[in-house]
């Protein structure tokens, strides 16, 4: 397994830990009372557990399975899979903290911040794309 699948799957399964542990906060929230800020953390919980946890987890795989590219660079461009991996990480945690601050501060610091971390979640969806769009093709 490439050591940049291992750090998608293993990525995803913190992400998972944590998208499950924002979502029991939420629903204690609800159920038995707590801080109102908990609400603002809903966006977060989502997209820990589609972009974190999902997307990673199919990105890693994807690359790992996918057919080869050439013989001499097999799984495409080394260097196009490693930015995907850091643009989207980044972005994931940029958002899981701009999110909740942005909603009680329109236009602020905390909603550029929001933008510009989904724009690298965007950027890393976009090069992970580029990278594995030429491995789709019908068996020879």
């Amino acid at each position: 397994m490439p050591t940049v699948t291992r750090w998608f799957v293993k990525l995803s399964l913190i992400y998972l830990v944590l998208a499950l542990v924002v979502g029991l906060g939420l629903v204690m929230q609800r159920v038995v009372g707590g801080p109102d800020w908990l609400a603002l953390l809903s966006p977060a919980y989502f997209h820990l557990f589609m972009v974190g946890w999902v997307t990673q987890l199919i990105f890693g795989v994807a690359h790992w399975m996918s057919p080869n590219y050439s013989k001499e660079a097999p799984r495409g461009r080394e260097e196009l899979i490693w930015a995907a991996l850091i643009a989207l990480n980044t972005g994931l945690v940029l958002r899981v903290l701009a999110e909740p601050l942005a909603v009680r501060e329109v236009g602020g610091f905390w909603g550029i911040v929001l933008v510009v971390s989904a724009t690298l979640q965007w950027v890393g969806v976009v090069l992970f794309s580029i990278n594995t769009w030429p491995r789709v093709r019908p068996r020879r």
